[in-house]
C-alpha cells in the first residue's frame, strides 16, 4: 500500500495525540499577564510519526496572518507544478501597412505577479525593451489605434472584500489582477522640514501623474515613519497620513497602484512615444471597455511573449519575503483548475479557495477548520487550526511531488527573509525553516525543525495577546528554543 492510501489513517491516529501533556515552557508562557484572554495553539510532530510530540489546543480556530501563505504555496506547487510559468503576450489586431498599425495593440495577461517585479530582476523594466523590439521587428513605426490591457483571466475583485479599510491603498495591500506590473506598487518621495511642518511631495516612481495625492503628513522627531496611504481600487485619489522623520531631503513612502491593467497600458503607451512610436488612441483596459460596452476584435497576431520565473521560484519568494501579491495571484491561478460553469474562463479568490479545499479534502485532510478569504493571509477573517496546518506540512514532507521545493521555500531562521532575526544564534540555526505571520495581536509560525537526524513539523499561533508584538516575538523565540533543547 502507498503512503497516500495510509495518510487518512495517520490522521486518525494523530487525533489521539491531542492528549499529549502541556510542556512546561508553554505553561510558563500561558501564565504571563499579557496572555490573559489570549488564544494559544501548538502542534509539534515528527515527520513519519503518527503521534504528536506536543499538541496544545490543536483544534482552536486561529488567525494565521501570513502563515496562510503556506497553504496557498503548498497547493500551488501540487496543482500547478514546479515548472509552471505565467505568460504575458503583446498582440495586435487589424493590419500593418507602410509602418502603420491600423488596429490596436493588446497586452494579454495570465495573472503573472512578477512582471517588472523588484524581487525577480535587477532591471525590472527589461520586458519593456523586449516588447519594443517585438514591435520594431513587425515593422510597426506608429499605431493608429489604442494600447489595450486584456486582464480578463482574473475577475475585477483585486482586493478581498474581507480586507480591512486601513490596508486599502497600502503597498502590502496591492490588489491581484489579470495584469500586474512593478509589484503593483509605487514609491512617492517627500521632502521634510522642521518638526511640525508639512512635507512636500516631490515625485513618484513610476510616474503616477494620474493620481491625486492628498497630503496630510506631518514631520516629526521620529527615526522611522508611522505614515500610511489610504485609497480604494480604481480610484485616482490617495490620502497620505501620519508622521514622517523631519529634515530629510527625500523620504520614501510606498502605496498601491489602484488600477494596474490600465496603468500598464498607459505606461507602455508613454514608453513607446518616448521611443518615437506614436499611439493614436487613448489607453484602456477591458474593465473600462466593458463598462462602456465597447467591443474589440477577437482575431489577434502575437508579437512577443514574456514568461515569468517558474512557480518554484515564485513560491520561494512568496514565502521568504512574505509577498502578498504573489500569494493572491497564485490562489486565483489555482482557481483556473476548478471545474468551471459553462463558458466560464475567469478566475477569482472564490474559485481558488474552492479548489484549495477540494484538493486537500481529496488527500484525506478535512478542511472544515479552514476559513480562507485570500491567498496571502492579509484578512483577519482568515482562520485555520494548528492541526489542520500540521496535517498539510506532514503531507508536504512525505507524499508531495514537490516536497523538497516546498521545504526549500521556507526561510531559515536567523538567516533570511521574514525570520532573519528569529532564533538567531541558536544551536540549530540553519536547520529550522519557518514561515512567520504577524498582524495586530497575532503571531504565528509554521514549518520544519531538523534535529538529531529527525524532522519535525511545527505550527504555533498566538492571538489576542495584550503586550507589544516585539515582546511576543521574543517569547515565542524563547519557547521554541526550550521545546527543542
Amino acid at each position: 500500500m502507498t503512503k497516500k492510501i495510509l495518510f487518512p489513517a495517520i490522521l486518525c491516529c494523530f487525533t489521539l495525540a491531542i492528549l499529549a501533556q502541556t510542556p512546561q515552557p508553554v505553561k510558563r508562557l500561558l501564565k504571563m499577564p499579557y496572555m490573559k484572554g489570549a488564544s494559544f495553539s501548538l502542534v509539534i510532530q515528527e515527520v513519519g510519526s503518527d503521534k504528536a510530540k506536543y499538541a496544545v489546543s490543536p483544534d482552536l480556530s486561529v488567525i494565521p496572518a501570513s502563515v496562510m501563505k503556506t497553504v496557498t504555496t503548498a497547493t500551488a506547487l501540487e496543482l500547478l507544478g514546479n515548472d509552471y510559468r505565467f505568460a504575458t503576450s503583446l498582440t495586435y489586431d487589424g493590419h500593418i501597412k507602410d509602418g502603420v498599425l491600423h488596429g490596436n495593440l493588446y497586452i494579454e495577461g495570465s495573472g503573472d505577479p512578477t512582471l517588472g517585479s523588484r524581487f525577480v530582476k535587477d532591471n525590472n523594466t527589461e520586458f519593456l525593451n523586449d516588447w519594443l523590439q517585438g514591435i520594431k521587428a513587425a515593422g510597426i513605426r506608429s499605431i493608429e489605434g489604442s494600447m489595450i490591457a486584456d486582464e480578463r483571466c482574473f475577475d475585477t475583485e483585486g482586493v478581498s472584500i474581507k480586507w480591512v479599510g486601513e490596508d486599502l491603498g497600502s503597498y502590502f495591500g496591492a490588489g491581484s489582477y489579470g495584469l500586474s506590473v512593478f509589484d503593483n506598487q509605487y514609491k512617492v518621495f517627500v521632502q521634510t522640514g522642521a518638526v511640525g511642518t508639512k512635507p512636500v511631495i516631490k515625485h513618484s516612481e513610476p510616474d503616477m501623474s494620474g493620481l491625486r495625492f492628498h497630503n496630510y503628513l506631518v514631520a516629526g522627531a521620529v527615526a522611522t515613519d508611522s505614515s500610511y496611504t489610504l485609497g480604494a481600487p480604481f480610484a485616482a485619489d490617495r490620502y497620505l497620513y501620519g508622521v514622517v522623520p523631519a529634515n530629510r531631503p527625500l523620504y520614501t513612502m510606498k502605496g498601491d497602484i489602484p488600477d494596474p491593467p490600465y496603468f500598464l497600458a498607459d505606461y507602455f503607451s508613454r514608453f513607446l512615444k518616448g521611443k518615437g512610436i506614436q499611439v493614436g488612441g487613448q489607453p484602456s483596459c477591458f474593465r473600462l471597455l466593458e463598462e462602456s460596452q465597447q467591443s474589440t476584435s477577437a482575431k489577434r497576431v502575437n508579437l512577443v511573449t514574456t514568461y515569468s520565473p517558474p512557480v518554484s521560484e515564485i513560491v520561494r519568494i512568496t514565502n521568504e519575503v512574505s509577498q502578498n501579491l504573489y500569494a493572491d495571484a497564485l490562489l486565483k491561478t489555482i482557481g483556473h483548475s476548478y471545474t468551471p460553469e459553462a463558458g466560464e474562463v475567469i478566475s477569482s479568490f472564490g474559485k481558488g479557495i474552492k479548489r484549495v479545499k477540494q484538493f486537500w479534502d481529496a488527500k484525506g485532510i478535512d478542511t472544515y477548520p479552514l476559513w480562507m478569504f485570500d491567498g496571502s493571509g492579509l484578512s483577519s477573517s482568515d482562520k485555520l487550526s494548528a492541526r489542520f496546518l500540521a496535517d498539510i506540512l506532514l503531507y508536504m514532507a512525505t507524499d508531495a511531488s514537490s516536497s523538497q521545493t516546498f521545504y526549500n521555500s521556507l526561510p531559515r531562521t536567523g538567516i533570511e527573509g521574514s525570520v532573519r532575526n528569529f532564533m538567531k544564534g541558536y544551536s540549530l540555526e540553519g536547520n529550522i525553516r519557518l514561515k512567520s505571520g504577524s498582524m495586530s495581536r497575532v503571531k504565528g509560525y509554521a514549518g520544519y525543525v531538523d534535529k538529531d537526524g529527525k524532522r519535525y513539523c511545527v505550527t504555533l499561533f498566538v492571538n489576542n495577546y495584550s503586550c507589544d508584538g516585539k515582546i511576543m516575538t521574543y517569547e515565542l523565540d524563547r519557547l521554541l528554543r526550550n521545546l527543542f533543547e
